[in-house]
């Protein structure tokens, strides 16, 4: 007599199981959690919405930002979810030169400026010239920079008078006085000087103990450690956990004529030429 087939279960038996909605949703939740956590304690994206670090970074620019090479403190976590605390956890202080995300203090925001100052460095700005123990960091002209004008760099006249230039193409950019500032340790990268700003002369203060002093490359354009922050800046040194990380390289760079209903201009918006450019300041000959 034959017995019937025994089964172990088939397609529509799952079928009629329906989905998991909790181990979809499980799945989710990790996702998002190893996002976070990538974003909080290796790298994350950042976007440069401002030219207070023209000529390095224009407005449109995408970069990664590293979380790690300082340690972490309160602000590395994503959405500065983290309430404050001191100190850094395998804390480390920048470099001069280095390009970095910093908040300013009890603001939950994200500023990106090049460390120029370190603990126990007596600094000065002196009609626009930053004096560093007592020493004139070494500043030479670099020509004038010329910075392609777009929606994103618009080369306002209220902002840079004289400086929009174009050509017989059509072309247009902002032509802008560069120097090239060179640190003690022999780092150099180039700054924006377009006339005088009350940025230009800063009283000579000693950096504390685990604070650094930031200031940005367009130096007349550039709300840092020489302002208040009432007035958007970084009310002076700023204590080294409110660092976020260290800016690396460009991934992309939008010239700000991207529509979100066109999906061709995402990628006509795109800048030639600034893909994978390194943000870490050369080294002197």
């Amino acid at each position: 007599m034959n017995e019937p087939a025994e089964t172990t279960g088939t397609a529509d038996d799952a079928a009629k199981k329906g989905t998991d909605w909790w181990a979809e949703l499980r799945a989710i939740i990790w996702l998002v959690l190893a996002v976070l956590g990538f974003h909080s304690l290796i790298a994350k994206p950042f976007y440069i919405p401002s030219e207070s670090m023209v000529p390095a970074l224009l407005t449109g620019d995408r970069l990664v930002v590293s979380k790690y090479p300082y340690g972490w403190s309160f602000v590395s976590a994503s959405f500065h979810i983290l309430p404050q605390f001191p100190g850094r956890l395998f804390g480390k202080l920048p470099e001069r030169g280095d390009v970095v995300i910093v908040s300013p203090p009890g603001i939950r925001t994200d500023y990106i400026k090049r460390v120029i100052g370190l603990p126990g460095d007596r600094l000065e700005v002196r009609n626009g010239i930053v004096i560093l123990n007592g020493v004139p960091i070494r500043r030479t002209p670099a020509g004038n920079a010329r910075i392609p004008v777009d929606a994103n760099m618009p080369c306002s006249g209220d902002e840079y008078p004289g400086a929009l230039r174009s050509g017989p193409d059509g072309s247009a950019w902002c032509e802008l006085p560069a120097f090239r500032e060179t640190l003690p340790d022999g780092r150099t990268y180039t700054v924006l000087d377009t006339g005088y700003s009350i940025g230009d002369d800063f009283p000579a203060t000693t950096i504390p103990e685990n604070h650094v002093f930031v200031m940005g490359d367009n130096r007349d354009h550039s709300a840092d450690s020489r302002f208040p922050v009432a007035g958007l800046g970084l009310g002076g040194p700023v204590p080294w956990e409110n660092i976020g990380g260290r800016a690396e390289f460009i991934t992309f760079s939008l010239d700000g004529s991207a529509k979100w209903w066109n999906p061709i201009s995402w990628f006509t918006a795109m800048r030639g030429g600034r893909a994978f450019t390194s943000l870490h300041p050369q080294e002197a000959e």
